[in-house]
């Protein structure tokens, strides 16, 4: 009679016999934990979309652009512009020992013409490395090679909407476009991917450094691309690039203004202790709305002990122990809240079915950006978490009334009308 199967049998067929008010209660406990599914699913969709917009820059990458000194040094005022050249940006690979490798940018903005179509795009002149500096997919041909950078091969690779624009649905690979003025190959395009900013890669034509100079003045770079040897060294690099270039452009490494420097992992860092932060005020939200439920249970259940008192009597008078009704009255509590969670976790999976991709990334860039809206993401930790929201208000539900129910005294109990 105390095996644990016996246990959920009896509060079965006690469920059963109010079965009315028993679906009534269960339907409370639904509600509750599908709120929380559905806020926990959709901070956790958020912080992948936020980050995989992020990531699409690069994960090991830091960014490098030249600005203006807002402080003194040596004698110079305040306002001056910093200026980077390749000499620059070579020191930075000599001397920083935690720096993989780096790439220059130059970028103007470009008439791109194919056939009698024509827009302004930006075009950049870069080196081969920076595709794997910023992990760059290509969805058509290829990326640049050293052998393009050595010859100044007028090659060119098309972001996704370039391609779009200038040639619609036909292949792009192979045909020659214009870019002011100058004839250059199409060799690769880039694989579409969102981005949250108003100039995405989709957007650009990349072509070697050395073919840049025939188009624009190279001699200042626009930003340079640094990649770090790990996650964990991006600090420290960040500070030694400051303090080298610092030293040989004149300016003081604590001066923000004078080098503006992107690092995209401690971004990444700082966007998922924010979005973490989101997630843990969803669940307490979720957690809150359960709760009225759980309050629900309690009160069905202190209604079950009232109506079986006489019950709860002839059973200690036979001999049944506190435990064995304090166990029964428990897992009735917890039947009709596990009951109850299951319907909650359907209607949340069937409602993050017919909902689909709610708008973010196309809300903001239209419609190219719809691959980056964002997708209720029910996962194997939401579960975990409502289903361990569900056991705490089982048992918190059920407990007073059990306790009550196996305190009773047997003749007081036999008494009760």
């Amino acid at each position: 009679m105390n095996t644990f199967p016996a246990l959920f049998t009896e509060a079965w067929k006690s469920l059963r016999f109010h079965a009315r008010r028993s679906i009534l209660t269960m339907l409370g406990i639904a509600w509750g934990i599908a709120t929380v599914v559905l806020l926990l699913a959709y901070g956790t969709g958020f912080e992948r979309t936020v980050l995989m917009a992020l990531e699409s820059f690069g994960t090991k990458v830091i960014y490098v652009f030249p600005g203006r000194t807002s402080q003194q040094t040596g004698g110079e005022k305040a306002g001056r512009r910093i200026q980077v050249q390749l000499a620059d940006m070579e020191a930075i690979a000599s001397s920083v020992p935690l720096v993989k490798a780096v790439s220059p940018q130059v970028e103007a903005n470009f008439k791109v013409s194919y056939g009698v179509r024509s827009q302004e795009f930006k075009a950049n002149g870069v080196y081969p490395v920076l595709a794997r500096i910023r992990k760059m997919e290509i969805s058509e041909g290829r990326w640049l090679d050293e052998t393009d950078e050595l010859e100044h091969a007028r090659v060119a690779v098309l972001g996704s909407e370039v391609k779009h624009r200038l040639f619609s649905g036909r292949p792009a690979v192979g045909e020659s476009i214009r870019i002011g003025g100058m004839s250059f190959d199409v060799i690769g395009v880039l694989l579409k991917k969102v981005q949250d900013t108003d100039e995405p890669d989709s957007r650009q034509v990349y072509i070697p450094f050395s073919a840049m100079g025939q188009l624009h003045d190279t001699r200042y770079l626009s930003m340079i691309a640094v990649e770090a040897e790990s996650a964990g060294a991006h600090a420290q690099v960040v500070q030694q690039i400051r303090e080298r270039l610092g030293e040989r452009l004149r300016f003081r490494p604590s001066d923000k203004r004078a080098l503006w420097v992107w690092d995209v992992v401690n971004t990444l860092e700082e966007v998922g202790i924010i979005t973490g932060s989101l997630k843990v005020l969803f669940a307490f939200i979720g957690a809150l709305t359960l709760a009225i439920g759980g309050v629900g249970v309690m009160n069905i259940m202190l209604v079950s002990v009232m109506q079986r008192t006489r019950e709860i009597g002839t059973q200690k008078s036979l001999g049944a122990r506190r435990r064995h009704i304090l166990l029964q009255f428990l897992a009735e509590a917890l039947l009709i809240t596990f009951a109850g969670g299951l319907m909650g976790m359907a209607i949340a999976y069937g409602i993050t079915a017919v909902l689909g991709p709610l708008p973010l990334w196309s809300a903001i860039y239209g419609e190219e950006a719809r691959e980056g809206d964002l997708v209720l993401r029910i996962a194997g930790s939401t579960l975990a978490i409502s289903t361990t929201i569900l056991t705490f208000v089982g048992l918190a539900a059920g407990l007073w009334p059990a306790v009550r129910a196996s305190r009773l005294d047997p003749v007081e109990a036999l008494r009760y009308e």
